[in-house]
């Protein structure tokens, strides 16, 4: 598996995350297979949350491993924090401190590799995070830290309480979801693609030497479906299905490439729980598409030129 840079983090990593969120869907002895595949595969980095499966996807994961210090040093842990879900975002020290014990004790660890907060808290008290982050850090039981679905005045705010780097921040962005990339190509243009909505995070992120972790890359809208083989893209799936023929791959693998050819070098997170697709997904990072072919499959997702 081809790695990458985890933004600043001093941390080589694969450039295909393998997401966690519906693991509890799987028996122990299927989780089991399936990490295995993964780690076999070079896909040895784990993003997991604590609101995922209500913290029971943590824990068939610490279950399936069989955790120890020899399994544990081959594998890379990233979690996420933050979301009280149906109530609120919560990034106060305690809930941070809190959640992470919580997060360690069903992955049957001592420490995660990256701690991320769990989209953006209307109320963040950066000083509070930075607290947080020390005795975190201090204590051994996170290594490196990182958001997911903040913008740069965000993240900004949030750096200058912190004594760590921020290495990486997830954001959704597939092909038929690439707002991100398009605002930039219509730069100074008065139609909707150019209205700049993200604060060119991007590109933040790429001089800030942050890594950005894309999720939901084969979902169209916000978990409305998956865009592969569905009647609603049919310019698409037809682009799709003429390079997977021509690499000798699967539409998964062109869709991953697709993320993959990007120059911001990112690492995006795989959701599904079917190894056969996790492998295709595997497979992407050898394959590098021509610029024609990437401007081909996101103008036949609907997007234009100007």
């Amino acid at each position: 598996m081809r790695t990458i840079p985890l933004g600043k983090s001093g941390l080589n990593v694969p450039c295909v995350a393998v997401g966690c969120m519906r693991i509890n869907k799987l028996s122990d002895a299927d989780a089991e297979k399936f990490i295995k595949t993964a780690i076999d595969a070079g896909a040895n980095f784990f993003d997991h949350a604590d609101i995922y499966g209500g913290g029971g996807c943590e824990t068939i994961f610490g279950r399936a491993v069989k955790m120890s210090p020899k399994v544990r040093e081959g594998m890379i842990l990233q979690s996420k924090c933050g979301i009280v879900p149906g109530k609120m975002f919560d990034f106060s020290r305690e809930h941070i401190l809190e959640s992470v014990d919580g997060s360690l004790k069903r992955l049957n660890t001592d420490y995660l590799d990256v701690l991320l907060l769990h989209r953006p808290d209307a109320l963040v008290e950066p000083d509070e995070v930075g607290e947080a982050f020390d005795r975190l850090k201090a204590a051994g039981k996170v290594r490196h830290f990182g958001v997911s679905n903040q913008n740069p005045m965000q993240i900004k705010l949030l750096q200058s309480s912190l004594n760590q780097p921020i290495v990486a921040n997830q954001l959704q962005l597939s092909v038929t979801h690439a707002g991100l990339v398009a605002e930039g190509l219509h730069v100074n243009m008065w139609d909707e693609t150019g209205v700049n909505r993200n604060g060119s995070v991007l590109d933040y992120c790429r001089l800030n030497e942050i890594t950005v972790q894309p999720w939901s890359p084969f979902q169209y809208g916000f978990f409305e479906g998956v865009f592969i083989g569905s009647p609603k893209y049919p310019k698409l799936n037809e682009t799709l299905d003429k390079l997977a023929a021509k690499y000798s791959v699967t539409p998964t693998t062109i869709a991953m490439a697709w993320l993959l050819r990007h120059p911001a070098r990112l690492q995006p997170i795989t959701g599904t729980m079917n190894v056969g697709r996790l492998l295709d997904c595997v497979k992407a990072a050898d394959i590098r598409l021509e610029r024609e072919e990437w401007y081909a499959l996101l103008l036949s997702a609907g997007y234009t030129l100007p």
